[in-house]
């Protein structure tokens, strides 16, 4: 495979950072890991940050942690002040602010994410009922490197890609962000402090870098699944409900023996109810002719639900215990439902 290949035939410098607010202020700058340690110990299912032009100085970040012994815990920061995107190389590698940080140490292949603070702590049955204290925490920090271990792949709705699309095929596109978007999985190494008990780790996940404006007013929900196997397969899909018109988009990828083919998912397990464990998650993809079954037990759930403008919407973002043939790991889950 070719390094073109590889970065799913995006330039090298789309890895880097913006240096400079934005002109439009709803352009934003986004980066996210999904990290599960490699025995489903705990699992870190969202670190994100928003970086976004009408609030340049004070970039948002959220990180959600959860427990195999069903701990879960979040930190949503609003205010903390944004950290410069120039790094000591004097390239624009960094993306941060307070007590979050991200660092494109090789782009498309290596990254490093270390965060430290104090989330609200809960369980996942808790969380799963929207009971939260927020005075109850407990001080968290961690450094991860991560190596990128499957070719990028790409969802690019910049302005050229756009032309010819309908409607409905927009609502679409503006729920991916007009702009691009992409997604590595990776393995890693790193070290947890929680409460003061530190570990060593290794880990797999789900890496997401975008550069896009996001209006959400034609979003209807998603299903997001992802997971990287001890022999090197792996596999991703996102695919939105029916609209009304019956279509929708549905994207994904098989990467098996060193090839990435496009795929299509054929089962999908729709959010319903918060299930914090044991929750069916097995899903199918066709591709290249032929049909990848793999098993999905859900664990390590996060949720977000009951937000005022928007009282139908319930986030999922967790974790699932996979199975494909005879390997298994753990990998990521987001999804989300919006009932009328």
């Amino acid at each position: 495979m070719t390094e073109e290949e590889w970065r799913g035939g995006l330039a090298p410098h789309y890895d880097y950072m913006l240096t400079e607010k934005p002109e439009d202020p709803a352009m934003r700058e986004s980066a996210s890991i999904w990290l599960y340690e490699e025995n489903g110990e705990f699992a870190l299912p969202r670190q994100g940050i928003e970086a976004i032009g009408e609030n340049w100085a004070h970039h948002r970040y959220d990180c959600n942690f959860a427990f195999a012994d069903g701990r879960v815990m979040y930190d949503g920061v609003f205010d903390a002040d944004s950290h410069s995107p120039i790094g000591p190389d004097g390239r624009a590698t960094i993306l941060g602010s307070g007590g979050f940080r991200m660092e494109c140490v090789e782009p498309y292949h290596r990254w490093r994410v270390s965060y430290e603070g104090n989330p609200i702590l809960t369980t996942s049955a808790d969380n799963a009922e929207n009971r939260l204290d927020p005075n109850n925490r407990i001080p968290i920090s961690y450094e991860v490197d991560l190596t990128m271990v499957t070719p990028c792949w790409v969802q690019d709705n910049t302005p050229e890609k756009l032309v010819g699309l309908s409607e409905r095929e927009m609502d679409d596109a503006r729920s991916m962000g007009l702009g691009y978007r992409m997604e590595h999985q990776f393995r890693g190494e790193g070290e947890l402090n929680v409460g003061g008990e530190k570990r060593t780790f290794k880990c797999v996940g789900n890496r997401i870098h975008r550069q896009s404006v996001r209006p959400l007013e034609g979003f209807r929900g998603h299903v997001w699944l992802a997971a990287v196997f001890p022999d090197g397969r792996a596999f991703a899909f996102i695919t939105y409900p029916p609209a009304e018109d019956g279509s929708t988009y549905n994207e994904g990828y098989v990467y098996v023996d060193g090839r990435m083919y496009p795929a299509v998912a054929t089962k999908i397990p729709w959010l319903d109810k918060l299930i914090p464990e044991g929750e069916d998650l097995s899903l199918e993809l066709e591709y290249d002719g032929k049909i990848a079954r793999i098993g999905g037990v859900g664990c390590l759930n996060s949720y977000k639900s009951g937000i005022a403008e928007m009282p139908g919407f319930a986030l999922n973002q967790g974790g699932a215990k996979y199975t494909w043939d005879d390997q298994a790991t753990y990998g990521m889950v987001e999804r989300s439902i919006l009932r009328a």
